[in-house]
């Protein structure tokens, strides 16, 4: 539950700043989580490499689980681009639904 910690810290200090400019309460929301997502896999403070690295076998290195989450980073960094250039994607469904 480290990422308690990393929300009671942030998100009060950037999310009224960033909610007066005018940015949409959910986008920011899931835009904050993607982000603490991405940051349990990258190093120094990668909390879920840490977790790995307890319930790995002996024979698999550090450096390989390193290597291992390279495309899941990838992939959430990619999200985050998209869906910065395309808020509309986060979005649409609550404005369908609660219109």
């Amino acid at each position: 539950l480290d990422f308690i910690e990393i929300t009671f810290v942030v998100v009060p200090i950037v999310g009224p700043i960033l909610l007066t400019m005018g940015l949409d309460p959910v986008w920011l929301g899931i835009m904050i989580a993607i982000n603490l997502q991405t940051s349990f896999l990258t190093p120094p403070f990668g909390f879920a490499l840490f977790y790995l690295r307890g319930v790995a076998p002996e024979e698999i290195r550090t450096q390989d689980i390193y290597k291992g989450v390279m495309p899941f980073i990838a992939i959430q960094l990619v999200t985050l681009a998209m869906l910065a250039l395309w808020p509309g994607l986060i979005t649409w469904l609550p404005r369908l639904v609660y219109g």
